[in-house]
């Protein structure tokens, strides 16, 4: 992403008719103790392939993979017509990346921000028991990225799931044996605390056991 030569190498070899850009460093530790990486990935990397996609005669449909931590985090059920207010490094170069999206050249763009985890193993030992998000795992994001891909949805849609749900209520539905922590517990970064999302789009999805 960050090799601008090689990006457009690529999309001019592949010609793609869609572009789903997932792609960033989403670690907020590692973005706050390296923030020129973390710019040059999450922000540049972004502008590089934008740059290739528009360069294209058939220009491909844009989906920019976003998240709920680009609110403050501070009321939670935040719909797509809210202002943004990032609380973090991580959360400002996603919401610089979303803006390049929506302002670029592109005909069909949509930024799609949503809030999941990965399926297996939670990383840790434990996980926080007071901090929240309308959580969905990784592939129910996926069946319903492909039907926003299908009715080409453009602008800014909140891909959510149904409930309000801890990230340690998230983490014990594959690891019954995980340990619950709060905020007090946590030194580090500033993180969002509610990052429940509503849509005035789509219907909640339900995430899958």
């Amino acid at each position: 992403m960050t090799d601008e030569i090689g990006v457009e190498k690529y999309v001019a070899a592949v010609e793609p008719g869609v572009v789903i850009h997932a792609a960033a460093i989403t670690s907020i530790r590692s973005c706050e103790s390296d923030r020129t990486a973390a710019w040059k990935t999450n922000v540049g990397g972004t502008s590089n392939l934008i740059r290739a996609c528009e360069r294209r005669a058939r220009k491909p449909y844009f989906v920019y993979i976003s998240t709920a931590c680009v609110f403050q985090g501070d009321k939670g059920n935040y719909v797509e017509t809210d202002v943004p207010y990032p609380k973090n490094f991580y959360a400002v170069t996603k919401l610089v990346g979303e803006q390049l999206t929506l302002n670029s050249h592109l005909a069909r763009k949509l930024v799609a921000r949503t809030n999941f985890v990965g399926r297996g193993k939670w990383a840790y030992a434990r996980a926080f028991s007071d901090r929240y998000g309308t959580y969905l795992f990784a592939d129910d994001v996926a069946r319903a990225l492909k039907s926003i891909v299908l009715a080409r949805l453009s602008g800014v849609v909140h891909i959510a799931g149904k409930k309000r749900m801890s990230i340690y209520d998230v983490a014990k539905l594959n690891n019954p044996e995980i340990k619950s922590m709060t905020m007090k517990d946590y030194r580090g970064p500033p993180l969002t605390i509610d990052m429940t999302l509503r849509s005035d789009r789509l219907m909640p999805y339900k995430i899958s056991i």
